[in-house]
Order: structure tokens, then C-alpha cells, then sequence
């Protein structure tokens, strides 16, 4: 028979396992929206649409925006499924919510910004107040403003200075509720920010985070491209529960006012809540009222021998994956140890000790693959990256991938592996701390010091890189295409070496080999922007496809604009490449050089350079210059590659190049760009069985 003690522990093991089990999330991810989105998600005011990849909240056309039909209009875009807020089980638990989004305020040069727009939890999906243009935002009007029924909460953006309603200057962010009248706000001149700058205008990305259980809003937003901020630019206490549905629906709002006018975009949206709906809530309920009621008698017999096949069950099965995760260790660890010229082993604590618990502030950045934390073992700084996909076994294929590939490497411009470890289920390498960040970061973030990449570094750095993919491509004893190549992944040391590195999607081919679809592997992975047109075609991914991503390298360093950019010149929108491609045309290509350089630099380096770029931007592989020119073509002892007026027309390979002509290309993942900057994207399943005409 059972005795007391172990009685309440089986109730405390019983409670605390199925209290666990009880928790889930509901989320959702947008890296680009699309016209079908216009079918979902639910759409109001006439100028609510998808355009360009992005929700449009107020007029999505710079030639419309000059009508003054479309001044003074307002709009909400709501994701169309309610989330519950807190539970019904229990008057204190109120549920915690994370998103972020990028937002984009553009205006013309001419254009005085307004009004605004504003992340907004509602009661429903069809709520825009008539008369809810301009100081409103979308949001109130003047008779429903302040009215507690509104039952709304927003974090407002806000581009103009309203009389009687702010109390601050006109850039600054605010939260509200029920009002457009914020309960705090902040400035954001003190940030550096401007939400709508002229042309070319910039991208945002904000956080806002709820915790539910100690009822704190916490608002973080910075140029899109940086990491998250450690300290919030705004913090408000609230309790969701005094002023809201407990079913809600979150979503955006924006207005246009006269003649105050921008165009109000959401680019990219990331969610994710709490599952606090009614039937989780009465499980939960279920649960804890078992665990409080247990009395004696019949109803305590019947509740042990239920606890106790529901903790043997648990403990065989915590018992069976634990012995399978520590025979797993041990067996890729023994594989690991035996590869020829392997890097140190670390222990975990060792790594964990070293980056302060894996400590938000020693943050670096953050991939699709894993987290790089600043570490500092024996006065020696490293960088330590920890692989964190959601699959284990994914994890391992990036991790086995990543290590194979580069502990036998050995260049002066690519990142050194100092070590690695696999320990309590983690998965850890270890590299040389590059101090002077990635090039992306110095391309795009503001710095104290204008010559931090001068025109003579931007040289040093493209020469640099160069040199790196002769290494891999021609002079390793295997052919290693690193498939993600971009200003993200080339990191600079303290005399602003280049130093490329992220081998998270490498791949070695085998000699004789041209591509990794040849060995298997699947997908296209890369970044928008940076993956050459006919990877999507093929499958495979080459040393020419790795040359594309390399022009795009160039025309960033050289133009500090991303490969996404929308670039308006003359009424005309255009990519980049296009941008360059029709400057190049009309004999004035050095005009594409930064800005930013106020014109510090080497007029004939500047054009022959830009030209390479658009050579190795050929849509056609075996138009581009070859990996061994690349060095030649950068010093100028050999000729830029002859590079046509207008940008050629991309043709489709002909598939009968290809082992197999049904060849099929299914879960395609790339990471879109916008202005530089990376994030995920899943494109659909596409199966060619026949030769594209």
C-alpha cells in the first residue's frame, strides 16, 4: 500500500507534468504578403489592400496619393481569427503575446507625413469608425474617442504633432486605449528615428511584448536589420482584462489626413500567444481541481492506480529518450573526436559560463539556423553560435553539415573554428569574435565615425571575399558552394579584414560534381536577392550561383542598398540591379555610388567594380565571370567582362541538362530581403516534368 508521502508526491508529479502538457501557443508568420492574403485577411476602408508584398493601410500608389480623393482616408487590415486573452478558469491568468512586424511610413519628397498608423487589438474584425481619418488614425472619432466601450488597446506611430491630443513632438510612439490619446509615449528623435523620412525612405521593425503574468507592455523598435534593442523604447503596466474582449482580434490601423499623407505598410508580421481558449482553460481547470480535491476513500484508490499507470507510463518513456539522447551524444561525439584535424571540444558549462547564461545582452545576432552569443574563455574572445531549429534532428543535419564543412578549412578570410560542443542536447560551435561586426551592420547603421568604411575598406572587403571563394571553389581539395552568400554573413576583424563565414547552408560537392542536387540534397535555400534565377529551376546551386550572390555583394557595398530595395527614380520603381543596370545605360553609373561617401572616392575603381557587379548579376550562369577572374577583374590587371546596355532577359535552362527531366522542386526556402536585411520565407511546391518553353 501506498503511504502518505508518496501519495502527494504522485499528486505533485501528476500535476506538475499534465500543467506542462497544458501549455501551447498559437502564432503565425508573414516574411511577405501576397494577393491572396486579400482573401484572408479581413480588409477595412477603401484603400486597404496587398500591394507590393506588403499590407497597404491607406493609398498604395504614389500617383494616387496625388488625388485628392485619397487624402483624409483611414484603414484596418485584422488578422480574421480572435485569440482569447485571458482565461475563464481563472480571473488571474491573463495571456502573454510576443509579435513583431516591419513597418514602412513612406512619403514623397514633396509630401508633408501623415498621419500615421498603430498595431491595434479590437473587439472585431469590422470596427473602422466613420470619420476616423487623420489626428484618428483609424483607431476613434470625435464622438467615439475616449468612450470605454471602444474596448480597443494600440501602440500608435505616429508622424504628426495633433493639438490637444499629444503632448509630444511629432515623431514618437505611444500606447492608447481607447483614445488616440496616449496613457505614455515617447519621443523618438532620441532613437534616431524619423517613421517617415524622405526618399528612399527606411523600413522599421518593432516588438512588442505582453507578460501576462506580471501584466507588462514593453515596446522595442530599431532600423530594420539590427538586433533587438535590450531595453525597451517604451513600457506601459496594463491590465488586458479591465479594457478589452476577452476574445480579441489584433491587427493594424492607419490614417492619411490634408494635406498630410504617407503610405502606411506592413512588410513582414510575426505572432505569437498564449493558448488560453475555452477548452484549454477547462482542461486546465479539470486538472488543478483534481489536484486540490483528492480526498480519501474510493476516489483516492481510484486516483492512485490511474497515477500510477500514468507515471510509469511517463517514467519508461523519460527513461527510453533519455537513454536514446545519451546514446546519441556519445555516438556523434565518438564521430565528431574522430574527424581528422577537428577543432576543440568545449564543455557546456564552459560555454554557458563564458556568454553570462547565454545572456540577452551578449546577444551577436540571430540566423535561421541558430543564435551567436559574445563569449570570453581564459582573456580570449570568441563568438559562440547555438543551433536552436525546433527539430532535433534538423538541428543536427545543420550542425553535422556546418562542422564538417569548415573544420578542415583554412583561409585568412574565412571565420576560424576554434571548437565545438554537443552536450545535454545542445548544439554548439565556437569561432573566432570578428569585433567589428558584420558588414551589414556598417553599411546601414549609423556611425560616429564617417571613414569606418571608407571607399579603400569597401575595396579591401569585396577583394577579400573574392579571395575567400577562389579558396572554396577552386583551391579546397572539394568543391564548397556556401549558398548564403551576403553582407550579413562577411564579418570583419579588427582591421576590417573581410572574413566570411555562416557555412549553416554549405554544401562540399564531390569532384566532378556541379551541384548538391547531384548528391541528394534538396531545396534552394539562400536569400531573396542573393539566390541567382536559375536555382529555382534546377534545384542545384554552383559556383556561378554562389558569383550571382557575389554581385549582389558588390552593388551593396558599393551603392549601401540592399538587393530588396525599391529604388523610385523618375515616377519608375526599381530593384537595384535595375537600378544600376539602367544608370549604366545612360553613362552616368558612378552615380549609383553611396551617398554616403560624399563622393570620397576613386571614379575608374567605382565604374569597373559596378560593372563587375552587374557581370556576375547575369541572369545567364555561363554569362558570369568566372570565380579564378574575379581577383583579376577587382585589381585591374585583367578586363571587366563586356556588360550590355540593357539587363538580359533571364531564360530558363534548358532541364534536359539535368540527370532527370522530372525534376521536382518541393518546400523552396529562401529568406526574403527588404533593404538589406533577411528573414524567412517558404515558397510554394513547384514539379517541372517537362522542359520550360
Amino acid at each position: 500500500m501506498m503511504n502518505s508521502t508518496q501519495f502527494l508526491m504522485f499528486i505533485n508529479l501528476f500535476f506538475h507534468w499534465n500543467f506542462v502538457e497544458s501549455i501551447d501557443y498559437k502564432s503565425f508568420r508573414y516574411q511577405n504578403f501576397s494577393e491572396d492574403d486579400e482573401n484572408f485577411f479581413k480588409f477595412q476602408g477603401p484603400a486597404s489592400s496587398v500591394y507590393n508584398g506588403a499590407l497597404q493601410l491607406t493609398p498604395e500608389s504614389i500617383n494616387q496619393a496625388f488625388r485628392p480623393t485619397h487624402l483624409n482616408k483611414s484603414g484596418r487590415i485584422m488578422y480574421p481569427e480572435p485569440f482569447t486573452l485571458w482565461s475563464s478558469s481563472s480571473s488571474s491568468l491573463l495571456a502573454s503575446f510576443n509579435t513583431s512586424f516591419v513597418i514602412n511610413l513612406y512619403r514623397d519628397s514633396d509630401w508633408d507625413a501623415g498621419d500615421g498608423l498603430a498595431f491595434l487589438i479590437a473587439p472585431n474584425i469590422s470596427g473602422l469608425p466613420d470619420g476616423s481619418f487623420g489626428k484618428w488614425l483609424g483607431l476613434t472619432n470625435s464622438s467615439t474617442d475616449s468612450n470605454p466601450n471602444n474596448y480597443i488597446l494600440a501602440v500608435e506611430f505616429d508622424t504628426q504633432k495633433q493639438n490637444g491630443v499629444d503632448e509630444i513632438e511629432a515623431d514618437h510612439i505611444g500606447i492608447n486605449i481607447n483614445s488616440v490619446k496616449s496613457e505614455v509615449s515617447a519621443s523618438l528623435s532620441d532613437q534616431n528615428i524619423t517613421l517617415s523620412p524622405p526618399p528612399p525612405g527606411a523600413n522599421y521593425k518593432v516588438w512588442i511584448d505582453y507578460n501576462g503574468k506580471i501584466q507588462l507592455m514593453e515596446v522595442y523598435m530599431v532600423k530594420e536589420g539590427n538586433s533587438k534593442p535590450r531595453n525597451p523604447i517604451l513600457n506601459h503596466t496594463v491590465n488586458l482584462k479591465q479594457y478589452l474582449k476577452q476574445e480579441s482580434y489584433f491587427g493594424f490601423a492607419a490614417s492619411t489626413g490634408d494635406p498630410h499623407i504617407e503610405l502606411n505598410c506592413v512588410l513582414k508580421w510575426e505572432f505569437q500567444i498564449e493558448n488560453l481558449s475555452e477548452e484549454n482553460g477547462d482542461k486546465l481547470q479539470l486538472k488543478i481541481g483534481i489536484g486540490v480535491g483528492v480526498g480519501i476513500g474510493i476516489l483516492s484508490l481510484i486516483m492512485i492506480t490511474v497515477l500510477c499507470v500514468r507515471i510509469r507510463k511517463k517514467m519508461k518513456s523519460a527513461a527510453a529518450a533519455g537513454e536514446g539522447a545519451e546514446e546519441d551524444e556519445r555516438e556523434m561525439g565518438k564521430q565528431l573526436r574522430w574527424l581528422p584535424g577537428m577543432a576543440r571540444e568545449f564543455k557546456y558549462e564552459e560555454l554557458k559560463k563564458a556568454t553570462s547564461d547565454f545572456h540577452e545582452s551578449k546577444k551577436l545576432g540571430e540566423g535561421g539556423f541558430g543564435i551567436v552569443y559574445k563569449g570570453e574563455i581564459s582573456e580570449s574572445e570568441i563568438a559562440v553560435k547555438k543551433f536552436c531549429r525546433d527539430n532535433i534532428k534538423g538541428r543536427k543535419e545543420d550542425f553535422l553539415a556546418e562542422l564538417q564543412i569548415i573544420h578542415r578549412l583554412r583561409h585568412k578570410h574565412l571565420v576560424r573554428l576554434v571548437g565545438w560542443c554537443y552536450e545535454k542536447g545542445k548544439l554548439i560551435l565556437v569561432y573566432d569574435y570578428m569585433p567589428n561586426g558584420s558588414l551589414e551592420k556598417h553599411l546601414y547603421e549609423a556611425s560616429s565615425d564617417e571613414d569606418t568604411l571608407n571607399w579603400s575598406r569597401r575595396c579591401k572587403v569585396l577583394a577579400g571575399v573574392a579571395s575567400a571563394l577562389h579558396y572554396l571553389h577552386i583551391e579546397y581539395d572539394q568543391v564548397v558552394i556556401h549558398r548564403d552568400l551576403k553582407a550579413s554573413n562577411i564579418l570583419l576583424d579588427k582591421d576590417f579584414n573581410a572574413r566570411l563565414g555562416d557555412f549553416g547552408l554549405a554544401r562540399a560537392l564531390e569532384n566532378e560534381k556541379n551541384s548538391y542536387a547531384e548528391l541528394g540534397v534538396g531545396g534552394v535555400p539562400g536569400t531573396f536577392g542573393y539566390v541567382a534565377p536559375e536555382c529555382f529551376h534546377t534545384g542545384k546551386a554552383s559556383p556561378e550561383s554562389d558569383v550571382f550572390s557575389f554581385g549582389a555583394v558588390i552593388l551593396e557595398v558599393l551603392c549601401g542598398k540592399g538587393p530588396g530595395i525599391k529604388i523610385h527614380h523618375n515616377q519608375h520603381l526599381y530593384s537595384l540591379v535595375d537600378w544600376v543596370w539602367m544608370l549604366h545605360r545612360e553613362g552616368r553609373i558612378q552615380e549609383a555610388v553611396d551617398e554616403k561617401l560624399e563622393n570620397d572616392f576613386v571614379e575608374d575603381e567605382a565604374k569597373r567594380l559596378l560593372l563587375l557587379g552587374l557581370a556576375c548579376s547575369h541572369p545567364t550562369q555561363s554569362s558570369r565571370p568566372k570565380t579564378q577572374d574575379l581577383l583579376q577583374i577587382i585589381s585591374g590587371a585583367s578586363p571587366v567582362p563586356h556588360v550590355p546596355p540593357f539587363r538580359p532577359v533571364f531564360m530558363w535552362p534548358s532541364m534536359s541538362n539535368a540527370d532527370n527531366t522530372d525534376t521536382s522542386l518541393s518546400g523552396i526556402t529562401l529568406s526574403t530581403q527588404n533593404s538589406g536585411r533577411s528573414s524567412s520565407l517558404t515558397m510554394v511546391q513547384m514539379t517541372t516534368s517537362q522542359p520550360a518553353v
